[in-house]
């Protein structure tokens, strides 16, 4: 008799979860946000079967908490915040997701997702906007140690090439539009913001510095 040739079992745990995002967050002050949706995908050529777990399910309604994929098909899961309440701010909560196959019980694998509750979608891109311009000053203040070095060096024969590009450049951004001016003929790719104009009228003003010492 022939032997059948029997498929590999899968080792528990072991399978890698395709899921996406791998992090929500909820904003206290913002409800759109207050709804989110994980993605799970399945590329395996067998169905799956999951389960979502919850570190704080008390805090959380997930719709259809448990179902099935299809091979190579993927599935949406809500996962509604409902209990929005100061005392919850920057509080990390985790999602379990596990998968495994229909006609087993084990699980072949599992992914973590956390979700976070702030307390202010405006204050999140203030601190964006914060790190932009820390980035800006220290972009700045690197340009002014560079600027120093190349005016001792060049003391006795004027400016050098590169502090009149530098200051060619500068001008030439303070003069192109700001974001946000609707009637321009010059195109969107070329419009910098405002933090972008400070920091080239910074740069031109240590140039200036620099061409008047010398």
């Amino acid at each position: 008799m022939q032997q059948q040739r029997r498929q590999p079992e899968l080792v528990e745990g072991n399978l890698p979860v395709f899921v996406f995002p791998t992090e929500l967050i909820f904003y206290a002050d913002d409800q759109s946000t207050h709804k989110q949706v994980l993605t799970l995908y399945n590329p395996y050529e067998f169905a799956l079967k999951f389960k979502v777990l919850c570190t704080t399910p008390n805090k959380y309604v997930v719709v259809d908490a448990a179902g099935a994929v299809k091979p190579q098909c993927c599935v949406d899961i809500v996962i509604r915040h409902r209990d929005v309440r100061s005392c919850h701010y920057d509080v990390i909560d985790k999602f379990r997701l596990q998968v495994s196959e229909q006609s087993q019980r084990k699980a072949l694998g599992r992914k973590e997702i956390i979700a976070t509750l702030l307390p202010s979608a405006k204050e999140q891109r203030k601190e964006v906007e914060e790190k932009r311009i820390k980035e800006h000053l220290t972009e700045s203040v690197f340009l002014e140690q560079m600027l120093c070095q190349t005016d001792n060096r060049t003391v006795s024969s004027g400016p050098s090439l590169l502090t009149v590009f530098l200051g060619i450049v500068c001008i030439a951004a303070l003069m192109l539009p700001t974001l946000g001016e609707v009637e321009s003929l010059v195109p969107l790719y070329f419009h910098l913001s405002v933090n972008q104009k400070l920091v080239a009228a910074y740069v031109l003003g240590l140039i200036t510095m620099v061409i008047l010492r010398i």
